[in-house]
């Protein structure tokens, strides 16, 4: 017999339809230490046999498969999930078989439910048994299925034999230690690499450290934002990230609002790195020194505050690098260094690096060395900028090389491109990704958003971090918004995302502009900036309020449980997270209007609880404290922007009788 016929007859169970499985398995799916890992798949067998399937994963590397039940869902779908106890690469496949045991246990109760004579299939329940009993799948069962069998063979009572054959422990015993009959493997083994937590649950605080300074128009050091850390604690802020802190170029060097005639004491952009004082692996000297950062990263963490770094692939036109490797930059014709520019803007302060010809492996090498050398001060968080203008293929090397070597370590994506590439960053090993946030304002423009992220595909392998500004995006909506603004696009950040972000100046409603542009004026990027952080209308309250909230519910650490829900007014929009199963579901509604009240009607989800239409739920306000019930579906309330633009409920569970 051709062999290769054998083997596809022993296939008889169809395994399709995996989710995830991204692009084929060409990229990994993305999963957390500590939460659920969903996983489905279609499996099912011709005829009407009785199929089971199991999920089993194992860390990547290893020999040994844990096994993970799935449930039958519908339609031949199933469903599995699998907690992971570490993080790091790990991989899963899905299984699937024939059950004979229990197949002849359901068409056994279908005869006597006839009034059918069954003598013959107790004989052949026995058979199955000892046939199971004779090569048990399992070793450890064996003897458990040896005693049934030898039951069975001593018992010469058809009815008790029949009634042991049928009995919920002789199934279990069939189900766990029997051989599976047609066994077939998914024909892929699927990689998930698992996270920590803290790459799906953040709220990050930008600033710049030169600004830093409690003296006015002095230069910041790292001194001084070991001063500002209470500050970013009690905000309720777990990760601190630094635009770049090297050593800033002289050439080219940028003036106060972009300006291409700086004066002397101009500090330059801190994104136009290196200067003979070092590249990428330098400080700028008025921060400090590397010991003065070492003691930043440990105060920090002393307030459970981790420190995140910018990793901007550029070089200002006087960094080591040019002088030390040419051949990593294009040159122009007359043999001048090509600047950075997307025509029609030109960068003049920096310059890019290339990435193929002579620059390989010497410059993708030299990268991942900077990464490697910051790891080992510490810093375990990297926002890196613009790397959509990078190849793929680099990022997909140099973060696996950085993932094989420190599994902790969490990339965020800054790029602000077409979605096919925010995507494919994200399948090429990013941890997390800027979205499209900022510039979603209406109800039903972060009612798709939102049901693409959580709902797609992408949910397998793109986490978003809703940043609300950022030192180059000054939203035109908090331009034109006023407290109530910002109020309503910080509750919605820190709430429908697991990770959210501020810049510096948001929690006192910075938002002046260049006039038609989304940036702001007297921007810090080209010059030092004294902040006054408790100027009257901040929102530090807010701030506060928010960050405690997720700390203290579950519901808001799970992205994927979004939904949305009906109001009677576009302008209001309702949307929940979490789940009544897990003790923490809560709802939210928010005033999209920074300018006017609005009244609106909307429906308390009492189907969530299976409660019918006149049920009743009892209900937490988290903003003010107090608690009530409410009765029935159907309920109106109205927010004023400037009283408060949002409403936050904690929905306990069915009224107590």
């Amino acid at each position: 017999m051709d062999p290769r016929l054998r083997d596809l007859a022993d296939r008889r169970i169809a395994i399709e339809g995996i989710d995830p499985e991204i692009d084929g398995g060409r990229f990994p799916a993305k999963a957390a230490q500590g939460h659920p890992f969903l996983v489905e798949a279609d499996v099912f067998g011709e005829g009407h046999d009785v199929v089971d399937a199991a999920l089993l994963w194992r860390r990547k590397g290893s020999n040994q498969w844990t096994e993970a039940p799935l449930e039958f869902d519908v339609n031949d779908r199933w469903q599995g999930r699998i907690e992971f106890p570490d993080i790091g690469d790990h991989e899963y496949t899905v299984i699937g078989w024939r059950d004979l045991f229990a197949g002849w246990r359901r068409d056994v109760e279908k005869k006597l439910q006839a009034g059918q004579a069954v003598s013959l299939e107790v004989l052949e329940g026995a058979a199955l048994v000892r046939e199971a009993a004779g090569e048990p799948r399992d070793p450890a069962g064996a003897e458990a299925l040896r005693e049934l069998a030898a039951s069975l063979e001593a018992e010469a009572d058809e009815a008790r034999r029949l009634a042991l054959l049928l009995s919920d422990e002789t199934a279990s015993r069939m189900r766990a230690f029997a051989p599976r009959n047609s066994l077939t493997w998914y024909e892929r083994v699927l990689d998930v690499i698992v996270d920590r937590e803290r790459a799906v649950f953040g709220a990050w605080y930008e600033m710049m450290p030169r600004s830093q300074s409690s003296a006015p128009g002095r230069h910041g050091t790292f001194a001084d934002v070991i001063e500002r850390l209470p500050y970013v604690k009690d905000l309720g802020f777990d990760v601190l990230y630094f635009t770049p802190i090297h050593p800033i170029g002289r050439i080219n060097r940028k003036g106060p609002n972009n300006t291409l005639t700086p004066t002397g004491a101009d500090p330059g952009s801190p994104y136009a790195i290196g200067s003979d004082e070092g590249g990428h692996d330098a400080i700028h000297p008025e921060l400090g020194t590397i010991d003065d950062f070492d003691r930043l990263v440990r105060a920090a963490a002393a307030q459970g505050i981790e420190i995140a770094l910018d990793f901007a692939i550029q070089c200002a036109p006087d960094h080591p690098w040019i002088r030390e490797h040419p051949e990593w930059f294009d040159w122009r014709p007359d043999g001048t260094i090509k600047f950075a520019e997307n025509p029609p803007k030109k960068y003049e302060d920096i310059v890019n690096v290339h990435f193929y010809r002579e620059s390989i492996p010497s410059l993708w090498e030299a990268l991942r060395d900077v990464l490697l050398y910051w790891i080992g001060h510490g810093v375990k968080i990297f926002r890196v900028d613009n790397p959509h203008t990078k190849p793929f293929p680099f990022w997909e090397w140099v973060i696996g090389e950085i993932r094989s070597r420190h599994p902790d370590v969490i990339f965020l994506s800054e790029a602000f491109t077409r979605p096919k590439v925010m995507k494919r960053l994200a399948k090429a090993g990013f941890t997390q990704s800027y979205t499209y946030y900022t510039w979603r304002n209406l109800g039903w423009e972060l009612e798709q958003y939102l049901t693409e992220l959580t709902r797609e595909e992408c949910r397998h392998y793109m986490r978003p971090n809703f940043f609300a500004n950022t030192p180059d995006i000054n939203p035109f909506y908090l331009q034109t918004s006023g407290r109530p603004g910002f109020r309503t696009r910080l509750l919605m950040a820190a709430t429908l995302a697991g990770n959210y972000g501020i810049y510096n100046g948001y929690e006192i409603c910075e938002a002046a502009a260049l006039p038609g542009k989304e940036e702001y004026l007297d921007s810090e990027k080209y010059q030092l900036r004294d902040w006054d952080l408790d100027r009257p209308g901040h929102i530090k309250d807010d701030i506060r309020l928010v960050n405690r909230l997720r700390r203290e519910h579950p519901a808001l650490r799970d992205f994927t449980s979004l939904r949305f829900h009906r109001t009677t007014n576009e302008n209001v929009l309702s949307y929940s997270k979490g789940s009544p199963e897990s003790g923490s579901y809560l709802l939210f509604h928010v005033n999209l209007d920074p300018h006017n009240p609005h009244d609106f009607d909307f429906e308390v989800p009492l189907w969530e609880f299976g409660l019918p239409d006149d049920g009743a739920v009892e209900v937490q306000d988290l903003v003010h404290g107090n608690s009530f019930a409410w009765y029935g579906k159907n309920h109106r309330l109205t927010l004023d922007p400037h009283a408060r633009p949002y409403a936050v409920w904690r929905i306990l569970g069915p009224v107590s009788t």
